[in-house]
């Protein structure tokens, strides 16, 4: 005789089939899980690896930053030093200039010319004196280019005295010299040749 299956072996077969599908989804689901996991983990990883890494720059800037203020503190302090060395060696070079000044005053002055006065600012003398007459203050005004370290004699005025208080010396003069060191004014005279 046949057999009859009267189970209801295509609703169990539906049933597998919806467990199976439920079974695979699940995996799925996990495994999509899974991999969104790892996937945040790795993004998270480098993220933290830059931040790191921006972090140390950071830091490695400030110190740079401060060492570049300690270099510009060093740097001012080197050029204090400088100015100050310039004017020590500019003391110094100039420290014998006024006793060759008083020197070439005593030198220079021709006889018939009488000095009243010498004033000096920077370089610049302004000399005011008394004359026989005005061929004697041609004379002073030739032996001033003469001298090493007076440079540039200006005559400003010649003019006999309105009052003849003085009859050996009606004259009065004033000239502006330029005082400089001869070895000054010879670099000088080669900057202004070499010039164009």
């Amino acid at each position: 005789m046949r057999q009859i299956n009267l189970l209801p072996w295509r609703e169990e077969q539906r049933q597998d089939r919806q467990r199976n599908f439920l079974i695979l989804m699940a995996v799925v689901a996990a495994l999509a899980a899974l991999a969104v996991f790892l996937v945040k983990g790795y993004f998270d990883a480098q993220i933290d690896g830059q931040n790191a890494r921006n972090n140390y720059l950071r830091a490695e800037i400030a110190k740079l930053e401060r060492q570049i203020a300690r270099i510009d503190q060093l740097d001012e302090t080197r050029r204090q030093l400088i100015n100050r060395k310039e004017v020590i060696e500019d003391l110094q070079s100039n420290r014998t200039l006024m006793v060759h000044l008083f020197e070439q005053l005593v030198r220079t002055v021709p006889d018939g010319i009488r000095l009243i006065s010498v004033r000096q600012v920077g370089d610049q003398l302004t000399i005011d004196g008394t004359a026989q007459s005005s061929a004697r203050v041609s004379t002073y005004l030739r032996n001033l280019e003469a001298s090493p370290f007076l440079h540039e004699p200006t005559l400003r005025i010649v003019e006999a005295e309105a009052e003849e208080t003085d009859r050996e010396l009606p004259y009065r003069f004033a000239v502006n010299v330029r005082l400089a060191p001869p070895d000054n004014d010879e670099s000088n005279e080669s900057r202004e040749a070499s010039a164009p």
